[in-house]
């Protein structure tokens, strides 16, 4: 699936317009500020109707004004037609595929599949360990819609939990809430342990390829360990032994909302001691993997968006980089106008450059 126009009005600083995307490759050409990311924000809004950088949707309605509305002009591989559209309005988003309205946005993942290589990846190398949480979640979901019901099970019996917690810590409850928690804690920690496995796999010999640096793994270290986790009966008789500090503290302190990811280099923790042209390539690796892993399973090839992610690369690991890159349908790439991207097109490439959220065609 690729897009062959997306449309816009009341998007961030994004002038309304329609542009044309029949082209495998896109770059977008400007100086900072004038709308590259929030044309891929555009796309990746209208593949999953959320933002890889705001958690807020007011943030992409221009000047407070709505509604704000996507709308993506997809065709097939086979050369069938669709349409995606994504409007915020008085607060409340919808989504509509093909002319009907989506309830779920899970449906959305099957649709038109996106992996986005930011800025913000950064945090997967060297944030709080929520954001690796989020990455390699994100990664999963991606292609398994069942460990994506897991997750919003665990967080809503979670939520439940905490607040028994916090409010009256009524054990004869928790005993029934334990039980849910412990299923669902479980199912996520087995997909968990068996994703990081193959993520590790495909990930060790490229961060190798390209950085020359080898060893380097990425460990899943559960919240429920020594010896508990693998059964949900042994999981609840853990967390009964927890009840009393967990109240205390008013929170679960314990489960898969405290499972962490460590990248090591022969055993010894990677990311806090590497420089940071080492975590800006280990960011983008795994996206990277995360893309090959896509394509592995589902055997569909994504939209890849790019966004000034060669700026920061010595020429050489920007070429092994972009030959690390797998396979896909479309890809949108921002470049600053002093950067070489002429190199970097075939002779399909549309380009576009890109002032005071307006996009102006022009040859390569």
């Amino acid at each position: 699936m690729w897009i062959a126009s997306l449309q816009f009005f009341s998007f961030r600083n994004l002038v309304d317009a329609e542009v044309n995307t029949s082209a495998r490759d896109v770059f977008l050409v400007g100086e900072n500020g004038q709308g590259k990311t929030n044309f891929l924000e555009a796309v990746y809004f209208s593949s999953y109707a959320s933002s890889f950088r705001s958690a807020n949707d007011r943030d992409l309605v221009k000047d407070g004004k709505g509604p704000s509305v996507v709308i993506a002009k997809r065709v097939s591989e086979e050369g069938g037609n669709g349409k995606t559209t994504v409007k915020i309005e008085n607060g409340k988003k919808s989504v509509v595929i093909d002319g009907k309205k989506v309830d779920d946005r899970k449906e959305l993942l099957s649709v038109m599949p996106c992996i986005v290589f930011c800025h913000e990846d950064m945090a997967f190398a060297t944030g709080a360990p929520e954001n690796r949480r989020w990455f390699f979640d994100q990664t999963q979901s991606l292609y398994d819609p069942l460990y994506l019901d897991d997750l919003r099970n665990f967080r809503k019996i979670l939520k439940t939990r905490n607040n028994i917690l916090k409010e009256s810590p009524d054990f004869a409850i928790l005993d029934a809430i334990d039980s849910q928690l412990a299923f669902y804690g479980v199912n996520i920690m087995k997909k968990r342990t068996e994703s990081a496995r193959l993520f590790s796999e495909i990930f060790a010999p490229l961060y190798e390829q390209v950085s020359g640096i080898s060893n380097i793994q990425i460990r899943y270290v559960p919240s429920w360990k020594d010896g508990i986790g693998d059964d949900a009966g042994e999981v609840v008789e853990f967390l009964k032994t927890k009840r009393e500090n967990d109240a205390a503290f008013g929170a679960t302190l314990s489960g898969p909302h405290r499972d962490r990811y460590l990248f090591t280099h022969d055993g010894v923790e990677f990311a806090r001691n590497a420089s940071t042209g080492q975590r800006r390539l280990l960011a983008l690796l795994l996206r990277v993997v995360q893309a090959r892993r896509f394509l592995f399973v589902t055997a569909k090839k994504p939209i890849l968006l790019l966004d000034d992610v060669l700026l920061e690369l010595d020429p050489e690991k920007r070429r092994r980089f972009l030959e690390s890159i797998p396979e896909y349908n479309q890809a949108f790439y921002t470049f600053l106008p002093e950067e070489p991207y002429e190199r970097y097109g075939k002779g399909d490439t549309m380009v576009y450059q890109v002032a005071d959220g307006r996009f102006q065609r022009e040859g390569l």
